[in-house]
């Protein structure tokens, strides 16, 4: 079993900042609390300054895993994996999140192409927000395919829609099926702002996952308070 993180549970901040001034304060308030397991960093800061300077401007602060989430990863053509997996890996982040969309081959040669960087993948099929599977409007009918695939091709992390428990548990127990009890890890967002609970999905969720949450520790008004958040967020998922 491949595992990111040292820690059965944890949560990890989602640097959906503005500038790289706000996410150093978000590195020093949040790097010596308690529970906390990784950094996740995506397109907000990642556009305008590019990943390179993003995990440094962590790097200052922390060791902890960096995960580049491409937002979506994964929906290209099958020759643009090594691409991706040189850039990625040359910037300095440890893991990458994909979303498979763009079909089994894609699927495929990315986690390969990852796995050759030395990158940990974490892969996900199922987003958030409302109006995503087909049945309820949306385009996606069987996201158990791209989990299942993941975990054939040698990945033991995944991503799953924290606000929507009744289908953590579901993906979890697919996994279980294929890797057996507690032999993966699970990554979950979609907590406070997007009406999540951590307790709750903590039930479900099984022995090794992480909480990803975002605005509600970054929102915080100052480092002080953005540790305060930390610690009472990290004491839910610590403490379940």
């Amino acid at each position: 079993m491949e595992k990111l993180i040292t820690q059965q549970k944890s949560v990890i901040p989602a640097c959906d900042v503005s500038d790289l001034r706000k996410l150093g304060e978000l590195a020093l308030a949040t790097c010596e609390v308690s529970g906390i397991g990784a950094y996740k960093v995506g397109l907000e800061l990642v556009i305008p300054y590019g990943l390179r300077q993003v995990t440094q401007a962590i790097r200052r602060y922390s060791e902890l895993p960096i995960i580049y989430d491409h937002q979506k990863g994964g929906t290209d053509i099958p020759g643009l994996g090594p691409k991706f997996a040189k850039a990625v890996k040359s910037s300095g982040a440890d893991a990458v999140i994909l979303f498979p969309f763009g079909g089994a081959a894609t699927e495929r040669e990315w986690i390969k192409a990852c796995q050759d960087e030395g990158l940990v993948v974490l892969v996900g099929g199922h987003m958030t927000q409302e109006e995503f599977l087909h049945e309820e409007g949306g385009f996606i009918a069987e996201p158990e395919k791209m989990y299942i695939l993941a975990a054939q091709n040698g990945v033991f992390n995944f991503v799953v829609p924290g606000n929507k428990v009744e289908f953590v548990k579901r993906y979890r127990e697919t996994l279980e099926s294929w890797l057996g009890k507690d032999n993966f890890t699970l990554y979950a967002p979609g907590f406070i702002a997007q009406g999540g609970n951590i307790s709750e999905t903590g039930k479900v969720a099984g022995e090794n996952w992480h909480a990803i949450v975002g605005s509600a520790i970054y929102k915080a008004e100052g480092i002080d308070a953005m540790r305060k958040a930390a610690t009472e967020i990290t004491s839910q998922i610590i403490g379940g």
